[in-house]
């Protein structure tokens, strides 16, 4: 697998910072620095996670290729020098877009745990997720693999508290009132890894009677209702499912065998795709993936009744990296990550942008990391042309992660 580091000057990266005060004591811009770059052979790229100092780089199929290149495990603990040291769930047939790592102590395992979502690139294949030991990254060891139902895993959560650990899916399976038991989101206790129980699970169909159209509305937009992804609080009492139509679905999960229905955001753009919450947990912020999707920030102290605090808008000035001709996401945002007051939301053409959320009600665009435009050599985005397609970001305590389709890896200083 080839490591490029590109460093060199006449590698242009955009990189923009927020208009401020013009006075003579204006501080100074925040910016991003490339510190490495590493482009993996074989196909797109997916997700990225960080763990101790290391980044775990997930993959997805092609529109026709399936690659199947598993998980690619990098040491940064020189994170100038990125240097590949494994990879794990290279499962043929599959991709796996999604991992999620942790370091979890039970009465059954004391170590580091990866899951991974898996993901059929077609219907015979295998679908569900696996467990891995990755206590040691560079031997990664499996633990389980687990088919799901009623299709393989989209995205994932691992999550431990109370001497548990439990693995939450995402399956993105449309739920009809005529197949009630036909869901995506349930909930396995993998306190033994190597021995995953499924103990509970949640539908809005079932639970709530809320079903997905059998005929879809005449407006166009899509109206399915299905669990996209999944997080939790640090506590793992809560869960924040991202329910596409429905919104972000809120759950009390303190007793996972019964999740229980506290609230959700409304409909609004539709596409709920992925949350995350700021520090203290009040704040939650809300993507969603479709033409000019845009994240959404609501205080969720109250379940029952989440507030709309803003939605969060790049400066016009700003272009994306090209054109998405096969898919109508070029300016759509991706995924969110918070650190303190800062989120960091990945923005597809757009790159990685920081907003300062100190004020809640008033996002504060400060900076954004634009790679190069990539040539697609696999046919989902902008067919044999180039474009920018951030998939994923991850924060650090002393770098920050991006992840590109086309151009794999990249790490970047953390703005201060």
């Amino acid at each position: 697998m080839a490591l490029r580091l590109f460093l060199a000057v006449w590698f242009s990266v955009v990189t923009t910072a927020a208009v401020t005060d013009a006075s003579a004591t204006k501080p100074k811009p925040a910016v991003f620095h490339v510190l490495s770059h590493v482009a993996p052979a074989g196909g797109y790229s997916a997700d990225v996670v960080g763990e101790r100092h290391y980044a775990y780089l997930s993959s997805r199929m092609g529109k026709s290729d399936c690659p199947a290149q598993g998980v690619r495990v990098y040491d940064l603990a020189d994170p100038r020098r990125p240097r590949h040291v494994s990879t794990f769930a290279r499962i043929p047939g599959t991709w796996t877009e999604k991992t999620i790592v942790r370091r979890v102590r039970t009465a059954g395992f004391d170590g580091v745990l990866a899951t991974t979502s898996v993901q059929a690139c077609t219907g015979s294949g295998f679908g569900g997720f696996v467990v891995y030991d990755v206590t040691r990254p560079q031997h990664p060891r499996e633990l389980a693999r687990v088919r799901t139902a009623p299709r393989g895993s989209h995205e994932i959560w691992l999550a431990a508290a109370r001497g548990h650990a439990w693995v939450y899916t995402a399956e993105a399976a449309a739920e009809f009132a005529v197949t009630r038991e036909s869901f995506g989101f349930h909930i396995y206790d993998v306190t033994r890894p190597a021995e995953p129980k499924e103990v509970g699970g949640w539908s809005a169909c079932r639970d709530l009677d809320d079903c997905t159209p059998l005929t879809p509305p005449a407006d166009g937009r899509d109206h399915r209702h299905l669990v996209h992804s999944v997080i939790t609080n640090a506590a793992v009492t809560r869960a924040y499912l991202s329910y596409w139509r429905l919104g972000t679905v809120i759950l009390d999960i303190s007793d996972p065998s019964k999740p229980r229905y506290l609230g959700r955001t409304p409909t609004g753009q539709g596409n709920a795709h992925s949350a995350w919450l700021l520090p203290g947990e009040k704040i939650m912020l809300e993507t969603h993936e479709l033409d000019r999707g845009r994240p959404v920030v609501w205080n969720v102290a109250n379940p029952a009744q989440p507030v709309r605090l803003s939605t969060v808008r790049l400066p016009a000035r700003l272009e994306p990296g090209g054109i998405y001709t096969d898919v109508p996401l070029t300016d759509s945002v991706h995924d969110p990550k918070a650190a303190g007051r800062f989120a960091y939301f990945s923005w597809y053409a757009q790159g990685v942008a920081l907003f300062d959320l100190s004020k809640p009600r008033h996002p504060r665009f400060l900076a954004r990391f634009q790679p190069p435009p990539a040539r697609d050599r696999h046919g989902l985005l902008c067919p044999g042309v180039s474009c920018t397609a951030v998939w994923g970001v991850y924060v650090m305590p002393r770098y920050v992660l991006a992840s590109d389709m086309s151009s794999g890896l990249w790490v970047l200083s953390r703005p201060k």
